[in-house]
Formats: structure tokens, C-alpha cells, sequence
């Protein structure tokens, strides 16, 4: 089911009206899974038991993790079969492609699975559930006496399974989301959080994603064999933007409505354009995988305290895995060892400086270029993405060498390109500016004339709806 689609409106409103009725109170949870077997069920109700079965495997073996003899065996079943969940259903296909032959046997039955939606999310979620446990973290708290198993089990199916987050998250972890299960008073939701989160949610994925599609297909094969250096530039551009505000925008709309439903998920997105380096764009994009990455990964395998080399290898790893999370495709895995020897390079040059070109005289100058550096590697990065077959990047970039003479620089019919992207420019330009007197006294002070600007727009020019692209992962 679509965020952007009127079934899911219909089914927010819904189960607002019955969540908060006064004797429902106390049972709140259980509307919230109705309404999340619903959402998910309209897509495939056979998916809906594979999820329900990965929701029951983390409760069983969190609550063995936490207080039974075996917690460690617990701990380490639940996780690999988390693990063989996703390597099962997601790359399956890739297995089978690359190492057996897919015509017959265990390679045809690979090729044949279908690939869940939200599969990734919903594993590291549960990974997160069981390695928290072990550690004795929950509710937030040390653990001191134990739930009854079946509190658990409610707790981790709504945790696993709670709708605005289950196809892409927010990566939510399970130590701050329990924490925050306990009967909701209409009276104390925050209408304007959840208002702005909508609105900019619905008009970056709507205004903005949806129309960038359209422009943005051009850059498949074979339509930009043959276009001019100047509209691949564009393209590759308009792309990044595209990815920007389609994650953004459902980040902000799960936000939003989760609010409506008393939890607050984890921000995902702080302005990443505006990053002076890649260390930073990481804490700035997709902030929830990054933190997952870090703390249950890249610090698992020793992070930074057995030295530079052992640390530019866990570095190197941990973005390769982060990489290849993304999608059953050996391009995900380069994009991944891209970002990797991206974050290696910087660190071995710049140690954890922010800015790489800080020794510059001139520091308004240096960050600038700084910040330019590493859109423009982002953006050529997410050609990946855009093309999974990695021969057609590197068509692509080979192009954008060699077209510099074909025809005219830039194809008038792409530069909506630059319009549509405009408002994800002022976007982080007004962040940047925030502390300026005139950005607070014109543009900050009248703030509600920017959302009823964007909610017009949104009625009135969205693009063709679709989904979002992280539902394939």
C-alpha cells in the first residue's frame, strides 16, 4: 500500500478514529497490528505470514537472549536465521544467477522466490530486538525482572510490524521503541509536527520525486547513448535530487503519521547536500541505517581501536555490507566499496576533520568546495542505483566524456530538471541561512505561507504516482 495512494489516507483516518475511542485505550497495540497486517496484506496476504513468522522468531529468541540460561545461543540462532531470512528472499536471485544454473533445481527455485517488501528493514530490526536483549538493554532500561513473554510478544510485533515504518523505516531501535508503548491521549498529539511533517513529506515525494521520473528516465539504456555532455550532467543532477527527495519524503510521512499515532520516530534525514565530507554525509543521510551500521556492525568489528589499517578494513567492510544491504545486485556491492574507499581516503587525508580543504585561506571558499566535492561524487555514485547493470554506468560516464559535441549542450526538454529541483536547493539554502536576520524575519516568521504554497502544489502538480525506491529494498 502506497503512501501516496488514497487506500492509505483511508486507512490512517480509520484507525485514528478507533485508536483513540475511550474504551479502546487498552487495547491500542492491537488496533495498530490490525491496521499493519492490512497495510501489508494488500500487497500479498502469503508475504504477510513470512513476516508474522520473522516477527515470532524475534520474540522467541530476544526473550531467551534476555533471561534464560542459553542467552547466548539464543542470541546467535536469532540473529543468523534474521540473517538467512534475507539471504533466502533477497538474494536468492543473485545467488543463483552468478554460481548455479537457474534452469532447474535449487537455481530455478531461487530465481522463482519473491522478494518481500521491506525485508531489509524489518530483519535489521529484528537483529537490533535480539542484540539489545542480550546486552540487557530494555525499555531503555537495565533489565532488572523480566516481561511475561506474551507482553513481549505483543511489544515486538508492533515494534517489527508498525506500519508507517515497516517498508523503509526509519531503522528504529528496539531499546527507544519500547519505551514508548503505553496507552495515547488524543489530546496529545502535536498537530503541527505532524502537519509540517506531511506536507513536506507529501510535496518532496510527490512534486518533487515523482516529477524528476519522468525527466530522469532518459538516463536508462539506450536513451542517453546519444545525448550531449551538458543533459547527462543534468540528468545525473536531477537524479540525485530525485533519490533525496523520494527517501526524504517517506521518512517525513512515516514520521508524521506515526506521530499522529502518540510514537516519535528517529530523524533520517538532516540536510545531507550540505555535507563538507563524506564522514559527514553519513551522519546526514539515511541517519538511522548509518547508525545501525555503526553501532552493530563497523564497532563489532573493532571500529577504530586496533589501529589505522584494521580500521580502514572495518571501514572498508562495513560500507561494502551497507552496500549490498541495498540490493540484490553485485553494483549494490560497488556502490558500497565506492562509498567505503571514499570514507577510507578522507580519513587516511584529513584524519576526522569535517572539512578536507579547511587548510585553505579562505574558509567560506574551501567549504564551499568541500561541499560541492562531495555532492558531485554522491550524485555520480547514485548512477549505481540507476543503472544496476554496472556496464551501463560506465557507459554513462563514458558518454558524458565523449558527447561533449553532440548536438546542443543541454536538451531544452530537460531543464524542468533544474525547476523541479529548486525547491530542494532553497530547501537546504534557508537551513544554511537560518541564523541570518532577514532569513528569520521573512522567511522563518512567515513559514505557514511556504506549507500552503507546498500543500497547493501538491493538489495541483504533483507527477504520475509511484513508488518509492527504497521499497524495493
Amino acid at each position: 500500500m502506497l503512501f501516496n495512494s488514497w487506500i492509505f489516507v483511508g486507512l490512517v483516518i480509520a484507525t485514528t478514529l478507533v485508536y483513540y475511542l475511550p474504551f479502546i485505550r487498552r487495547w491500542q497495540v492491537y488496533v495498530l497490528l490490525v491496521s499493519s497486517a492490512l497495510f501489508y496484506a494488500y500487497d500479498s496476504i502469503g508475504l504477510l505470514l513470512l513476516l508474522i513468522a520473522s516477527g515470532m522468531v524475534n520474540a522467541i529468541a530476544s526473550y531467551g537472549a534476555m533471561f534464560r540460561r542459553h542467552s547466548r545461543t539464543y542470541a546467535t540462532v536469532g540473529v543468523v536465521m534474521n540473517l538467512c531470512l534475507l539471504a533466502l528472499f533477497k538474494y536468492g536471485g543473485l545467488i543463483s544467477t552468478s554460481f548455479l544454473d537457474v534452469s532447474a533445481g535449487v537455481g530455478q527455485f531461487l530465481c522463482r522466490l519473491p522478494l518481500p517488501l521491506g525485508i531489509s528493514f524489518y530483519t535489521f530490526s529484528g537483529i537490533s530486538l535480539i542484540v539489545d536483549a542480550y546486552r540487557g538493554r530494555y525499555d531503555g532500561e537495565q533489565v532488572s525482572s523480566p516481561p511475561s513473554f506474551l507482553q513481549h510478544v505483543r511489544k515486538t510485533l508492533l515494534y517489527i510490524c508498525f506500519f508507517p515504518k515497516l517498508l523503509a523505516g526509519p531503522i528504529a531501535k528496539s531499546k527507544e521503541f519500547f519505551g514508548e508503548i503505553a496507552p495515547k491521549q488524543f489530546s496529545l498529539i502535536d498537530w503541527t509536527f505532524v502537519f509540517k511533517s506531511l506536507v513536506v513529506g507529501y510535496f518532496l515525494k510527490m512534486v518533487i520525486a515523482d516529477n524528476l521520473k519522468d525527466f530522469t528516465f532518459w538516463m536508462t539504456y539506450p536513451y542517453f547513448v546519444h545525448r550531449g555532455t551538458g543533459s547527462l550532467l543534468l540528468m545525473v543532477f536531477g537524479y540525485s535530487i530525485q533519490m533525496f527527495a523520494d527517501f526524504a519524503g517517506y521518512s517525513l510521512i512515516a514520521i508524521g503519521v506515526a506521530a499522529i499515532f502518540g510514537y516519535r520516530l528517529p530523524t533520517n534525514f538532516n540536510f545531507p547536500y550540505i555535507a563538507s565530507s563524506f564522514r559527514e554525509f553519513w551522519k546526514r543521510w539515511h541517519i538511522t541505517l548509518s547508525q545501525f551500521l555503526m553501532e552493530y556492525l563497523y564497532i563489532s568489528l573493532g571500529g577504530n581501536r586496533k589501529g589505522k589499517v584494521r580500521t580502514y578494513l572495518n571501514l572498508l567492510l562495513t560500507m561494502m555490507l551497507g552496500g549490498l544491504w541495498h540490493g540484490a545486485a553485485w553494483s549494490y556491492l560497488v556502490w558500497g566499496t565506492y562509498h567505503g574507499l571514499c570514507l577510507v581516503v578522507e580519513r587516511a587525508i584529513c584524519g576526522r576533520r569535517e572539512n578536507c580543504i579547511s587548510v585553505m585561506r579562505w574558509q567560506k571558499v574551501s567549504h564551499g568546495l568541500s561541499v560541492t566535492l562531495v555532492f558531485v561524487m554522491v550524485s555520480f555514485g547514485w548512477l549505481l542505483f540507476m543503472l544496476p547493470d554496472f556496464s551501463e554506468a560506465v557507459l554513462y560516464v563514458k558518454c558524458i566524456f565523449c558527447n561533449y559535441d553532440s548536438g546542443a549542450l543541454i536538451d531544452m526538454k530537460l531543464l524542468p530538471i533544474a525547476i523541479y529541483a529548486l525547491p530542494v536547493v532553497m530547501y537546504h539554502a534557508i537551513y544554511c541561512l537560518r541564523e541570518r536576520a532577514w532569513v528569520q524575519r521573512y522567511i522563518l516568521r512567515f513559514d505557514y505561507i511556504l506549507y500552503g504554497i507546498m500543500l497547493f502544489l501538491i493538489l495541483t502538480n504533483s507527477g504520475s504516482a509511484s513508488s518509492f525506491v527504497y521499497f524495493q529494498f
